[in-house]
């Protein structure tokens, strides 16, 4: 028997499945030799989660763009972030050429250039896509508190302000709300409330403040506000069968990666809040690609690194599978990486002390291998090519299998800008989301209970002047204790800030810039 014979023969049988499954490529005996053997993942297993890792320029964003596709044809509906923009090349046929000839032929694809079902998506508009938002409520102060850099205290404390605001009736849909909210409980007029919270210092009150200031000038208030984004648009369905491929774009990643990571946080913690349970199915609803994983969990808390564990244990009972895309499994944290079934390793590289041990790490998360040496392996892996152990139909691990992948048939590049923006402004739900809602909410109703409060006061003070005798001492005291009383909500920091709100409210207006 042959080395290589003997290979097929320890790792060919685990990949040979009864029920659909997406094609990986070719199992490869060395870096010359491809075997016979199909490298597969079960359908029905892919909403038990998985790892794509490499360095980069590995071909990472090409095996998402191929399991995307097969993932579509298979009518599952597919999430990603675009990072690079590369994706978007999935609505529009490949091109023909030698290389991708050549790989193809070489794992036994029958390749034919295809343009799948695709919708882009914006956060906040910000970007050619639909615009994606969420009230600031629905985030809640968990995520919040992630995306601001709040310690526990001040996280525990913001905590508190959400539960004011929801006990006094107070929406918060944008920023400005939760401002004002703050500023209210800071204000003359808001500290017994703020006393009475409990918990709740005017330091860290302000300290909150300010880090809502500055993540407003960072153009964050383009993220939040109403319509709000439903998540279950993320299910859908082409005419054709074909499951849609929505595609976030993210721009300017690298000066905010904390909110752009957190928001997509929130979309998986929406997608398990409204989805019901429906136990094991035979294919996903829905399969999440979590792009620049570990931005995710950089610098996270332990109880936010709880939360993310919990959500991916949880969420696979309601049809969804999520894939983290990142360049090492050392990026994720071990109580999430041992709930990820399927594992797509891509090369590593080890130039470095720091690269030797995450490599070590990495080889040491793999069941036994059939390589002398997988480290050496995943050092020496091409691009294309990738080291993969996937969950089988029984639920137990593949052995693993070096895998020369197969080509994806849609476009390896960007779409035009102008196919994007038609297949945007033909989404029915480009109507939907396009045009920003401002309804009433807490900004405004503290700015009502304000000039109510400073109406009653005048009025009360007009009566007990009206009802005292003429010249009387106590018509004096009253005149003078009711105009204090005035004067006191007129000086009032909560008064002034009401009258600023309802100035730029004003110009805005007149500028044609106010939210429609």
């Amino acid at each position: 028997m042959t080395e290589e014979t003997s290979l097929e023969a320890q790792v060919g049988p685990g990949y040979t499945f009864e029920g659909p499954a997406l094609e990986l490529g070719g199992l490869m005996a060395d870096a010359d030799t491809l075997t016979g053997t199909r490298i597969r993942i079960p359908l029905a297993m892919l909403n038990r989660h998985g790892l794509v890792a490499g360095a980069t320029g590995t071909g990472k964003t090409k095996t998402l763009q191929l399991l995307a596709e097969q993932l579509s044809t298979a009518g599952v509906a597919v999430f990603a972030a675009d990072i690079k923009g590369d994706l978007s090349g999935l609505a529009t046929p490949g091109q023909v050429a030698d290389k991708i000839t050549a790989r193809a032929t070489s794992v036994g694809q029958e390749w034919t250039a295809t343009g799948f079902p695709v919708e882009y998506y914006a956060i906040g508009g910000e970007g050619t896509g639909i615009p994606i938002r969420v009230t600031v409520s629905a985030f809640g102060p968990l995520l919040l508190s992630r995306v601001l850099g709040l310690n526990e205290t001040q996280e525990s404390s913001l905590g508190l302000v959400f539960h004011y605001a929801d006990k006094q009736g107070l929406p918060l849909l944008d920023l400005a709300d939760l401002r004002a909210v703050v500023q209210h409980l800071t204000s003359e007029e808001g500290k017994p409330e703020l006393k009475a919270l409990g918990g709740l210092s005017s330091a860290t009150a302000g300290v909150i403040l300010r880090e809502l200031i500055a993540f407003s000038d960072q153009g964050a208030d383009a993220f939040f506000g109403e319509p709000e984004f439903s998540s279950a648009d993320l299910l859908q369905t082409a005419a054709d069968g074909r499951g849609v491929i929505s595609l976030l774009e993210l721009p300017n990643l690298q000066d905010r990666p904390a909110v752009f990571s957190t928001f997509l946080m929130w979309l998986l913690a929406d997608l398990f809040h409204d989805l019901p349970e429906v136990g094991d199915i035979d294919k996903p609803k829905l399969v999440f690609f979590f792009d620049e994983a570990h931005l995710l969990f950089d610098d996270a808390s332990k109880e936010f690194l709880a939360q993310i564990a919990q959500t991916v244990r949880l969420i696979r009972s309601k049809g969804v599978g999520v894939f983290f895309v990142t360049q090492s499994p050392t990026d994720v944290p071990d109580d999430v990486l041992a709930q990820l079934g399927s594992r797509i390793q891509h090369q590593l590289r080890a130039h470095t002390p720091n690269d030797a041990k995450a490599l070590k790490a990495t080889v040491n998360t793999y069941p036994n291998s059939a390589y002398d040496d997988l480290g050496e392996v995943i050092t020496n892996l091409g691009i294309g090519e990738a080291v993969v152990t996937v969950m089988g139909e029984r639920g137990a691990p593949t052995p693993v299998a070096w895998t020369r992948l197969r080509a994806p048939e849609s476009l390896m590049a960007p779409s035009s800008p102008e196919s994007i923006e038609a297949t945007v402004k033909a989404s029915p739900r480009f109507a939907s989301y396009s045009e920003v809602v401002d309804r009433e909410s807490a900004r405004e109703l503290l700015a009502k209970r304000l000039e109510e409060g400073a109406r009653k006061a005048e009025e009360q003070a007009a009566s007990e002047a009206k009802a005292a005798p003429k010249g009387s001492k106590s018509s004096s005291r009253s005149s003078g204790g009711a105009g204090g009383v005035v004067k006191e909500v007129v000086k009032s920091s909560a008064f002034k800030d009401f009258m600023r709100t309802a100035t730029r409210e004003i110009v805005r207006g007149m500028f044609g810039a106010a939210r429609r």
